[in-house]
């Protein structure tokens, strides 16, 4: 018996580098950085003052309406946005597509409260004549009411979702660090496969620009301080690199079983051939330097997409830009594609978004779908200086043509978290008897 297999049907993202998947992939090509001096708070004071930052956001742009959103995190409105051009981008809502049948379930990590609206109610009470004592619990009682607080729960993007297409099967939230997108994408595929739902609204977003999340990475000591240059500050597998910068943003994916799709006529954008999970079980504060976790994540999206290593044509990979976590990727891959490593094209999308968390797998899904469209690999840009202990092909600072049939997407997350996908070019005759052999 043939498994169910799972097809992406429409996408929609929101980048430091544009707010659809059509305005982020020429700049990717191009090798443009979204990294610049951080704008969203005050960091003159701060260490580190970059960041890669969603400009010229407002929802409104993207034709969402509710006042609500207004006050919402920006990770909320990231996720709305996305999931709303995934929805369109698919033709969904439909009368064929059963509300019981239909879920959602994204990667959304915790936001932090917004300090601005905090600090200028503190401010308009004080102006009004109140003591310091009584600004402060005014403005608290204003700020932190019970339907403001609602919305900083990290599950709300995703109900908010389920709202717009009336999504009546699982509504599910995953907090895996910065694994988290990628493995509810990798869930809702199997939702689908079970046969418990027949399409799926999937993929994450998030935002930790805020003065807490700079500071806590930079104790951490995470982040590049590469603040007079922010364009060079992100340099993946670069012997001189020293940090990521923090990103933001948010992807959504209609996934769909693949006879549900053909019903209805959707367009098939590619498929999700295989999902893996694995947790490194070393320590809470980094990965384990031989790279067990990720190679078992690995393996097992292989082995589900019922596919070996050397079918691998490009790997989009995690690439932080940090010392350890580059070194220990590239471990990883080595392990898992042995002597032929060398041979696989590798670049980083973060080298130009910057790191957005639970978000970042979600974006790389959407660059491995038009990189398997288009026959184009994008670069790893800022790569000037070899690491003797990275050493395979980052594809450096400049776009390559390719054909690309099958990419392996990895995400490593702190605290041990992995997980994987293998994205497929959908081919009707290739995939069933890999599905054969898979299932």
């Amino acid at each position: 018996m043939l498994r169910r297999r799972v097809v992406i049907t429409g996408m929609g993202c929101i980048t430091p580098l544009g707010h659809s998947p059509g305005e982020l992939w020429p700049a990717l090509l191009e090798g443009r950085s979204g990294v610049a001096p951080l704008t969203l708070f005050d960091a003159s004071r701060f260490p580190v003052r970059i960041a890669a930052e969603v400009k010229d956001w407002s929802p409104r742009n993207v034709g969402i309406d509710g006042r609500f959103l207004d006050n919402a995190p920006r990770q909320t409105q990231f996720a709305l946005a996305a999931g709303l051009q995934a929805i369109r981008h698919a033709g969904l809502p439909s009368n064929r597509v059963s509300p019981r049948r239909l879920g959602v379930y994204l990667g959304v990590g915790e936001p932090f409260e917004d300090f601005t609206r905090f600090t200028a109610s503190i401010s308009d009470a004080a102006r009004g004549g109140a003591c310091a004592d009584d600004a402060f619990l005014s403005s608290a009682l204003r700020i932190f009411d019970p339907e403001t607080e609602r919305e900083y729960e990290p599950h709300r993007p995703a109900t908010h979702l389920a709202g717009l297409v009336n999504a009546q099967g699982p509504v599910l939230n995953c907090i895996a660090a910065c694994a988290s997108s990628t493995q509810a994408i990798g869930e809702a595929a199997r939702l689908i496969r079970r046969g418990e739902v027949d399409a799926m609204l999937a993929g994450g977003a998030h935002s930790t620009i805020h003065p807490f999340g700079v500071t806590g990475f930079h104790r951490l000591s995470a982040l590049s301080t590469r603040n007079d240059d922010p364009r060079a500050a992100v340099r993946p597998f670069d012997a001189d690199r020293d940090g990521f910068v923090i990103g933001e943003g948010g992807a959504v994916f209609v996934l769909e079983e693949l006879e549900h799709a053909r019903r209805r006529g959707a367009e098939i954008l590619g498929e999700i051939a295989g999902y893996g999970s694995a947790q490194d079980a070393f320590r809470v504060t980094d990965s384990a330097p031989d790279g067990r976790g990720t190679v078992l994540a690995i393996r097992r999206a292989l082995a589900d997409a019922a596919l070996n290593a050397e079918d691998i044509d490009y790997v989009n990979a995690h690439g932080t830009g940090t010392l350890l976590n580059d070194r220990i990727e590239t471990i990883a891959l080595k392990t898992t594609f042995g002597p032929a490593a060398g041979r696989v094209p590798i670049s980083s999308t973060k080298s130009m978004l910057g790191h957005s968390t639970t978000a970042c797998g979600a974006i790389e899904l959407a660059v491995c779908l038009m990189t398997v469209r288009d026959a184009v690999v994008h670069p790893t840009i800022n790569y000037a200086t070899p690491d003797p202990q990275c050493d395979l092909d980052y594809v450096p600072n400049v776009a390559r043509e390719l054909d690309v049939r099958h990419v392996l997407s990895p995400s490593i997350g702190f605290g041990g978290q992995n997980a994987a996908l293998v994205v497929s070019r959908f081919d009707e005759s290739s995939r069933s008897a890999a599905a054969q052999r898979a299932a």
